[in-house]
């Protein structure tokens, strides 16, 4: 919470200032990029770069949105030591990354031996909303920002496998029991009781209705609403599809110890087969074509800030 000075003194507008997309994109600081073997990897960053920042100038969401500063920062990590922020997506490597900002944050000596628990729920990273306007302000301009996306579909259909066909003492009952009460004809008691079992096609359903029974959660949530690309510039934009790579040039941009590299490893349910493009046709198969096209309208702005192809 602000001090009530702080909500008073400065008018809202005030706090925008700086946090626009600028003219000309701030070239990265490569001074602790050492050989050539970064030089595809840089050339692909500089690309994804100049994409999003002409489509932000084209778009111009600025006129469209007017949020509250803390709202739009509540989805970042902050890292002191190294001067980076990260802008959390589920479901695009979030918990290897909240893994190597504790250790670069000194919090831990490896990243392999950090449990998901200690990840999700250890209150051990400090999120930028938790900081004085000043301190939003100075990070916002001075910190490395970066962010990781996926392809939507992907990330998607990754985040109902995790959710809603593994058990899951939270969202079954908060999320799955809605889903099925509403849109199950005929459910039977244990599945109204449980929440458990819901079908891709009901999740679907939720994720469309305009008048849903249970709100939106950051694991399906547009990545336009939680991170803000055409209000806050990123300076580094990695993609989940050549995230290991991205992930160690980002480690070597921002002069990480060099042995430390990212997880390969996968978070939870490490047996199952991963989310990939040939998973996510068959999940698609089971809804009508008039919903996988509302489905791709849902995440359309995504689609186009980050140059994935529709599928």
């Amino acid at each position: 919470q602000l001090p009530d000075q702080q909500k008073t003194s400065e008018s809202p507008l005030s706090w925008f200032r700086g946090m626009y997309l600028s003219p000309a994109l701030h070239p990265l600081n490569k001074t602790f990029v050492k050989g050539n073997k970064w030089k595809d990897v840089d050339s692909t960053q500089e690309k994804r770069r100049s994409f999003l920042h002409d489509f932000c100038k084209k778009y111009n969401s600025r006129k469209k949105l007017q949020t509250h500063l803390v709202h739009l920062v509540s989805r970042i990590y902050v890292e002191d030591r190294h001067k980076v922020l990260y802008c959390e997506v589920p479901k695009a490597g979030c918990s290897n990354w909240k893994r190597v900002l504790m250790v670069l944050n000194g919090l831990a000596a490896s990243a392999h031996n950090i449990s998901h628990d200690d990840v999700h729920y250890g209150k051990h990273l400090r999120k930028l909303d938790s900081y004085d306007l000043k301190g939003i302000y100075t990070r916002l301009n001075m910190y490395t920002k970066f962010i990781f996306v996926r392809d939507p579909m992907e990330r998607l259909v990754s985040a109902f496998r995790d959710k809603f066909e593994h058990p899951n003492s939270y969202y079954h009952p908060v999320f799955g029991k809605a889903i099925i009460k509403k849109y199950r004809h005929n459910a039977d008691e244990d599945a109204l009781k449980t929440g458990s079992g819901v079908k891709f096609k009901e999740f679907i359903q939720y994720l469309l209705d305009s008048h849903r029974p249970v709100g939106m959660d950051i694991h399906w949530e547009q990545v336009s609403k939680l991170c803000y690309p055409c209000l806050i510039n990123y300076d580094f934009i990695g993609k989940f599809e050549t995230l290991e790579e991205d992930a160690n040039y980002f480690l070597q941009l921002v002069g990480a110890p060099a042995d430390l590299k990212f997880p390969k490893f996968k978070d939870r349910h490490s047996s199952d087969e991963r989310t990939s493009a040939e998973v996510v046709r068959q999940y698609l198969k089971e809804l009508s074509k008039e919903d996988r096209q509302l489905t791709y309208d849902f995440y359309y702005l995504d689609y186009l800030m980050f140059n994935y192809t529709s599928p």
